[in-house]
């Protein structure tokens, strides 16, 4: 049983929002109800990959599903203005609303659709170069580690990769601090300037 709802879990995480899974003793049946109902098959084969198979051949498996119309065609990275825009936006977010509540809202923001194949370290780096220098050059900004990590994650989860968000403590002196991690990169550091914090609140995809 738990196996089954893996599986069906692990299908349903790149279904477009209109789209059910059923598991059947063949396979697997998608139901459309967007305009019309309509439906598509899955072998049992094609079922066990989604949770079983190599990134390639889940990679295969999504684009058959977007090809059928039963998956959206995530983008794979946003620009420099864009993230530049993003950081703006979170930070006076976190302004006007706190930093708590922001977080209670990223199940809006930051879906959990999950792209076939992993993200890459290069990948998130480029996300941090681009995150932290708009960081860096807004005085609006000024380096705020909430405002980064909260980009960082929800631009993240938009791409379809896996992030974790992490809020840590430092005891002497007391200090929070706020990081994503993907691939094993941190936006921001997970230990600035050589500080150490011991993580008590993580979310990870869809803002769980």
């Amino acid at each position: 049983m738990a196996e089954e709802t893996d599986t069906l879990a692990a299908i349903t995480r790149v279904l477009s929002p209109q789209c059910r899974v059923t598991r059947t003793s063949s396979g697997a049946l998608i139901a459309d109800w967007r305009r019309r109902t309509r439906f598509l098959g899955m072998t049992t084969t094609d079922v066990q990959k989604f949770v079983e198979g190599s990134s390639e051949e889940r990679a295969e498996l999504v684009t058959d599903l977007i090809r059928a119309g039963c998956a959206t065609d995530h983008r794979k990275a946003y620009s420099d203005v864009e993230v530049g825009l993003w950081l703006r936006g979170v930070h006076l977010s976190i302004r006007a609303m706190g930093f708590g509540r922001v977080l209670r809202l990223l199940s809006l923001a930051a879906p959990v659709y999950a792209r076939a194949d992993a993200p890459s370290a290069d990948e998130v780096a480029r996300l941090k170069r681009a995150v932290r220098s708009h960081s860096h050059r807004s005085w609006f900004v000024n380096d705020d580690c909430k405002a980064e990590a909260v980009t960082a994650f929800v631009l993240l989860r938009r791409c379809g990769l896996n992030a974790v968000l992490h809020v840590g403590v430092r005891e002497h002196p007391f200090a929070l601090h706020a990081w994503s991690s993907s691939a094993g990169v941190c936006i921001p550091d997970a230990d600035p300037r050589g500080h150490a914090y011991a993580p008590v609140l993580s979310i990870s995809c869809g803002g769980q």
